[in-house]
């Protein structure tokens, strides 16, 4: 059984007629019979019912095909793994990600990875926050991660999206059917958030932008992640600032509004060690250019997130 028998095979069960199969194979149609015929001897069974007007799958080419695909895409998935190993697109990269965005953001990557770098293993390691991210970025652990601005400046970081802040709320808020809510009206809230000293860039960018609007707000329970910060603004136990990320997430009795007014961004990067000698964490991050590229306006982003995140 050769491959470019599996390759006519699928070829003519797809276009049901052996001259379009023998036109998509850009080959006559002679010799396209003649390997279907080498298959069937080879496999000791018809797949193909043919008259002068139709051509259709046996039951037996049915339970072929879905295989002989299969084969074919591993057969193309070795190839070009052996092509990317000459030039050294090889090996394993460990990928942090945290939040709301690194959940939107990782399954781009690997795809983007998988698609174009077959002979690179993605390892994906959940982290609690940036903050921790950023740490095992520098230390070694991981390769490469998504993380929220700003980063220690031995770090090299590339911005893929830009966070906005929103206010979630009850949905029995009375707040809850403006457009934009101002963030000085819920001064008399209570608020739910993520753990202090946790190192979660979105706790800290929504006390800055909280504390910029001339109010200080009152925690009153923490959680450690989107989906149960979500689910406690739904019991009304509190409001709280979330990432545009969040709204992917779904919680009953929750609704996510804008900021109103000129609230700042929230940079979200890919963080690595500029002396990582990895090939193979070059090549991702030469796939990641592409299919995460930086917004047009990163670095007035940059600047902005910046300015909330480092004031005091």
């Amino acid at each position: 059984m050769e491959l470019r028998h599996l390759a006519a095979f699928v070829a003519v069960a797809e276009e049901l007629h052996f001259g379009r199969a023998a036109t998509r194979l850009h080959m006559a149609q002679s010799p396209l019979s003649r390997q279907i015929r080498l298959l069937e001897r080879d496999l000791g069974l018809e797949l193909f019912d043919r008259t002068t007007r139709t051509v259709t799958l046996t039951p037996e080419g049915q339970a072929f095909l879905e295989p002989a695909r299969r084969t074919l895409a591993e057969a193309d998935r070795a190839r070009r793994a052996a092509a990317a190993a000459r030039h050294g697109a090889l090996g394993r990269v460990t990928v942090g990600f945290a939040g709301a965005t690194g959940n939107a953001l990782v399954p781009v990557l690997t795809r983007a990875v998988t698609s174009s770098l077959p002979g690179v293993e993605l390892v994906l390691r959940g982290q609690t926050y940036s903050g921790t991210a950023l740490d095992k970025v520098t230390d070694g652990t991981l390769d490469l991660s998504f993380v929220a601005l700003p980063a220690p400046s031995d770090l090299a970081t590339r911005v893929v999206r830009d966070e906005r802040l929103l206010v979630a709320l009850p949905d029995t808020h009375p707040l809850a059917g403006l457009d934009a809510v101002p963030l000085a009206d819920l001064a008399a809230e209570p608020f739910v958030s993520f753990p202090s000293g946790g190192g979660s860039a979105v706790r800290e960018a929504g006390l800055r932008a909280c504390r910029d609007a001339g109010i200080a707000p009152r925690i009153v329970q923490e959680a450690p992640d989107a989906y149960t910060v979500l689910t406690l603004v739904g019991a009304e136990v509190g409001v709280a600032i979330m990432v545009e990320s969040s709204r992917r997430i779904h919680t009953d009795h929750t609704v996510l509004r804008p900021i109103q007014g000129d609230v700042p961004v929230l940079p979200i990067a890919l963080a690595w060690r500029p002396d990582n000698p990895s090939r193979a964490l070059q090549a991702v991050l030469a796939v990641a250019e592409k299919a995460l590229p930086t917004p047009d306006d990163a670095d007035r982003v940059s600047i902005a997130a910046r300015s909330v995140l480092d004031r005091s």
